[in-house]
């Protein structure tokens, strides 16, 4: 999948500055794909001069002026044809478990750290996607957001977000129990 779809998935919520789609794709869009501020310019002067989105100037006074991109009809014809094509199937790159893998012939006191950092970075991101779920469903029942909400797209996203992350500490506690066992028979 291209950087682009998921650039056209986010300006799905409106027009939205370099800036704000940075912010957004750290916020949300991060629990499926990662892109780092730089990559995003890039990709939106790409877009825009393929006519996918279009920008306008924002004067601003005491700093500097800002684009505000916008999906093109061109860009949602696009955005239609990408989630009408047949699925990849994914793979996971992960150098986690590269490094698990290794960890009979390597530090195993580093891997157990890396997993137990890992664990420390999913618990964050659970605490930050939850914030963000209180804040679209916005005192309603996930039952009333669902039928009432005019994009629920963000929220199944985030919801995948959320297993993903929680699978991650269900592995990794259960990783450390096995590396911590092995090191207590190793002594």
């Amino acid at each position: 999948m291209a950087l682009r779809n998921a650039v056209m998935a986010a300006l799905l919520e409106g027009e939205a500055s370099g800036y704000d789609l940075a912010k957004e794709f750290d916020a949300s869009v991060a629990n499926f794909w990662m892109a780092t501020p730089q990559q995003l310019y890039r990709e939106l002067d790409r877009m825009e001069a393929e006519g996918l989105v279009r920008a306008r100037v924002v004067e601003q006074e005491r700093r500097p002026n800002k684009r505000l991109f916008s999906l093109t009809e061109q860009g949602r014809r696009h955005l239609r044809e990408f989630t009408a094509e047949p699925l990849r199937p994914g793979a996971i790159r992960d150098e986690l478990m590269v490094k698990v893998q290794a960890v009979d012939a390597g530090d195993a006191g580093a891997v157990r750290a890396a997993v137990a950092e890992r664990i420390a970075w999913a618990e964050a991101k659970i605490a930050r996607w939850e914030r963000l779920r209180a804040r679209l469903l916005d005192g309603r029942t996930e039952d009333e957001f669902l039928a009432g909400a005019e994009r629920i797209g963000p929220y199944l996203t985030l919801l995948r977000g959320l297993a993903f992350e929680e699978e991650n500490i269900r592995w990794g506690r259960r990783a450390l129990a096995v590396l911590d066992r092995r090191a207590a028979a190793l002594q």
